[in-house]
C-alpha cells in the first residue's frame, strides 16, 4: 500500500501553525456536506494560488514596473525585471518553497524558452521594445523566467494536489512528441507547418488520460486534456497582461495595443506539452489506486 503523502507545505516551518489550524477546521466540517463542499472549493483555490506563487510574482512585477518604474532609472526596466526574477527564484530555493529537482526542470525550460526567443525575435515574430543590458540578441534575459513560470506551476501543483493518473501515455512518446513540437517552432518558418498533425498526435496520446488530484481527503478527477487547456487559457490571459504592459509586443500591436490572437492558444498548448513532459522527468506519473 502506498504511504500517505504529506502536505508539501508542511515541510516549511512557518506554515506549521496554519496547517494545524486548517486540519482542525477541516475535521469540524467534514460531516457537513454543504459546508465541507464550500471548504473544499476554498481549499482548491488556496492550493492553486500557492502553486502559482512564482508566476503570480512575475505578473505582479510586470504590472508594477509598467506603472511605477522610473523611466530615467540607471537600471532599465528590463534589467530590473531580470535581477528581481533571479532574486525571487533564488529565494524560493533557499526557503525550500522549491526543491532542487524542480529548479533543474525550471532551468532546462528557461534555456529551452530563451533559445526559442532568440530565434523568434530574429525572424520578427515579436519584439521587446525596451533597452536592456542583460540580453542575448534581441532577447532580455528575464524572458526565460516567464517560461519557467509554467514549469514552476506544474511542479508545485503536482506536489500540492498529489497527482495520480489513469491511462497515462509512456514518457518516451511524450518526449518524442515534445521534440517534434520544439523543432516545428523553428522549421515552420521555412517549410510546411506541421502543428495540425502535432495537435492530433498530442490529443491522441492524452485522449484517454485522466488526472486525479487531491484537494482534501479524496481524489477528484478530470480529463488531463481539459486540465491542460484550462492552464493554456490562464497563460493566454497572462500574455495579454505582458503585451498590455509593453513587456513584449507582436507586430499587430506596434501601433496600439489589442488582445493577443486566440490562435496563440494553440501555440501555448504545444509549449505546455513540452513543459509537462519536462516535469514528468522529475515526477514519474503514478497510477491512481482505488481504496
Amino acid at each position: 500500500m502506498r504511504a500517505p503523502v504529506e502536505s508539501a507545505a508542511a515541510t516549511w516551518p512557518p506554515l506549521a501553525g496554519f496547517i494545524d489550524f486548517e486540519n482542525r477546521l477541516g475535521e469540524r466540517l467534514r460531516n457537513r456536506p454543504l459546508a465541507s463542499g464550500f471548504y473544499e472549493f476554498l481549499r482548491f483555490g488556496m492550493k492553486q494560488a500557492w502553486a502559482c506563487l512564482f508566476g503570480g510574482i512575475v505578473v505582479f512585477l510586470l504590472i508594477a514596473t509598467y506603472l511605477f518604474y522610473p523611466r530615467d532609472a540607471v537600471l532599465t526596466r528590463s534589467d530590473f525585471l531580470f535581477v528581481s526574477m533571479l532574486a525571487v527564484q533564488a529565494g524560493l530555493i533557499l526557503t525550500r518553497l522549491e526543491s532542487a529537482e524542480e529548479a533543474k526542470v525550471i532551468l532546462i525550460y528557461h534555456v529551452v524558452g530563451t533559445v526559442m526567443e532568440i530565434f523568434k525575435t530574429a525572424v520578427g515574430s515579436w519584439i521587446y521594445p525596451e533597452p536592456s543590458f542583460f540580453r542575448i540578441g534581441g532577447v532580455p534575459l528575464f524572458t526565460g523566467f516567464m517560461y519557467a513560470c509554467v514549469g514552476s506551476y506544474l511542479c508545485r501543483a503536482w506536489r500540492l494536489f498529489d497527482f495520480r493518473f489513469a491511462h497515462h501515455p509512456p514518457r518516451w512518446a511524450l518526449i518524442a512528441t515534445s521534440i517534434l513540437i520544439y523543432v516545428n517552432f523553428f522549421t515552420h518558418h521555412f517549410i510546411v507547418d506541421f502543428r495540425i498533425g502535432l495537435f492530433l498526435i498530442a490529443g491522441g496520446l492524452l485522449a484517454r488520460t485522466k488526472i486525479y488530484f487531491k484537494v482534501w481527503h479524496a481524489h477528484r478527477s478530470m480529463p488531463l486534456l481539459l486540465g491542460l487547456l484550462l492552464v493554456v487559457l490562464f497563460i493566454w490571459f497572462s500574455e495579454n497582461i505582458g503585451t498590455f504592459t509593453r513587456t513584449w509586443l507582436y507586430p499587430s500591436q506596434l501601433q496600439g495595443w489589442s488582445m493577443v490572437s486566440f490562435t496563440k492558444l494553440g501555440s501555448w498548448f504545444l509549449l505546455l506539452i513540452i513543459s509537462y513532459t519536462l516535469v514528468t522527468l522529475v515526477n514519474r506519473p503514478q497510477p491512481f489506486e482505488r481504496r
